[in-house]
């Protein structure tokens, strides 16, 4: 694998987001947090560092710093709002409160001769975010971009290959941004750009085999995407060394059971354990109205069920999980080698059936890198599209106490609303999309005659990082189609509801 932009976090909400774009560069990058050792920094050996921001201020006593000795290692370094504000600080310029607050979008004019923006447009608009501002250059540097209420809105110390900028050009908004982080990965670093899911593939096969040797792997499958790409990426590494276990609680999407079962017996013939273990669910959940409750005995349940069937399988030596790399981030676990974590399905299981080795295939990978990974592998597309799904599934889109019934309504409501979205075309246009059973009744006339039944919601939102969403505009032609297909087919209900909230002040699930 080539060598990384490593991006040192101070805890900027947008530090995946720089990680993602680097890799869209082509090139491979990996977060560190801002107290990171420089010891730890060398030895990966880094082609590139960007500093990210953060909502702190260099004013404050506790504000994160980072090893100064990180702009002494002769690679190039690019600090982005705070990191800059950082950098600058560090090497002897000034940094104060802006008379002014930039926040949003501002008009940024960009001195095109630098190192930094050669080749772009000397005008665009940039994402803003922040109170403080460099007043005073470090020596060495020169100022290379300007807003109207920043005069250095960007830095750079060429000789030294030292940059700053004041904004982000990591978000969508900032015009060029995308321009400028592949100026700095590839043309600054001089990154080759070789990063491509099928190199990760052949290399990852390659690590499974050292780690997993001649021993045997147990895997949870929850039906998800995350677990179902380790799955079949460790099944190519060792075979039917493979075991998975795969639990059915009685609250996936319509087909998606059956589907977990084809494609781990058919296209990937694992060692494959499937329990419906669904009336046990239901069993435990009578009663319970209150959706944090739902999930603590969902949550419990299900390792009860998968530990019962695991111990079955008698002793493995390895336990595999598909932790992907967000999880790492949010977790603070640095990286290299592999640490025991909760996982949102098996909890602490690897310790309590008694291993001590962990492979996680798929813990440097993103989302979407995650689905590339799975559509290189063989996976159906059905599988590799599937939509951020929590894990009590449908028990938290079904409000008020669970019934199979009430379950069903959801199930089927949610099935003829992804058919639509597939067949219109629209699907492409939404981040996520789901029917909620609200658990109102509500009168009604079906067929001359008086009706009580059911209210189903529609939830659709559009997002880039499901941090903030908005509600999509979905055709009226398509939702009138789905609604009368929810009302003709679904037994026991009678209107159907748009959900027209943001992100906040809702949430995107319900419950």
């Amino acid at each position: 694998m080539d060598k990384p932009i490593l991006i040192i976090d101070f805890g900027s909400q947008f530090t995946q987001l720089i990680a993602r774009r680097v890799r869209q560069a082509g090139v491979f990058s990996q977060v560190l947090p801002h107290n990171a050792s420089i010891d730890t920094i060398r030895e990966m050996e880094p082609c590139g560092i960007i500093l990210s921001g953060g909502p702190a201020s260099l004013e404050e006593a506790t504000a994160p710093g980072c090893d100064p000795a990180v702009f002494g290692m002769g690679v190039p370094v690019l600090g982005i709002c705070y990191g800059m504000q950082l950098m600058a600080h560090t090497l002897g310029g000034q940094v104060a409160r802006s008379g002014k607050r930039e926040y949003g979008l501002r008009q940024l004019s960009l001195d095109i001769k630098s190192a930094l923006f050669s080749g772009l447009e000397a005008a665009c608009n940039c994402w803003n975010s922040h109170a403080y501002q460099v007043t005073a250059l470090p020596p060495g540097f020169s100022q290379t971009a300007a807003t109207d209420t920043c005069p250095i809105a960007a830095m750079e110390d060429g000789e030294r290959k030292l940059y700053g900028v004041q904004f982000h050009p990591e978000v969508t908004h900032s015009q060029q941004g995308m321009a400028i982080l592949t100026r700095f990965v590839r043309d600054i670093c001089g990154c080759p750009g070789s990063w491509r899911m099928e190199n990760y593939a052949a290399s990852a096969v390659k690590e499974i085999k050292t780690a997993a040797g001649n021993g045997t792997v147990l895997l949870g499958l929850s039906g998800g995407v995350d677990s179902a790409v380790a799955a079949a990426l460790i099944h190519q590494a060792i075979g039917g060394k493979l075991h998975c276990v795969f639990v059915d609680h009685g609250f996936m999407r319509k087909g998606e059971p059956e589907m977990v079962r084809e494609v781990f017996t058919r296209h990937f013939p694992v060692s494959l354990t499937a329990v419906d273990a669904s009336a046990r669910f239901f069993g435990k959940l009578n009663g319970i109205i209150d959706p944090e409750e739902k999930r603590k005995v969902i949550g419990h349940e299900f390792v009860s069920v998968f530990r019962e069937e695991a111990l079955k399988l008698g002793q493995l030596d390895h336990f595999a999980q598909g932790t992907i790399y967000p999880d790492v981030i949010e977790s603070g676990a640095a990286p290299g080698s592999a640490v025991i974590k909760s996982h949102h399905n098996v909890g602490g299981l690897p310790r309590e059936l008694g291993f001590t080795s962990l492979i996680e295939p798929l813990r440097t990978l993103f989302k979407d890198e995650v689905r590339d990974l799975g559509r290189v592998l063989g996976l159906p597309e059905e599988m590799v599209k599937r939509q951020p799904f929590p894990g009590p599934g449908l028990a938290i889109r079904t409000l008020g106490e669970l019934t199979p019934e009430k379950v069903a309504i959801t199930r089927e409501s949610d099935a003829i609303l992804r058919e639509e979205f597939d067949r219109s075309g629209f699907a492409k246009n939404a981040s996520q999309y789901f029917t909620v059973n609200t658990d109102i009744r509500s009168v009604g006339v079906m067929g001359d005659g008086r009706s009580y039944d059911t209210a189903v919601a529609i939830r659709v939102v559009t997002t880039d990082d499901f941090m903030t969403a908005d509600w999509a505009r979905v055709p009226y032609d398509l939702l009138a189609q789905i609604s009368r297909r929810i009302t003709n087919e679904v037994p026991g209900v009678n209107r159907v509801l748009l959900d027209v909230t943001t992100k906040p002040p809702a949430s995107i699930e319900w419950e």
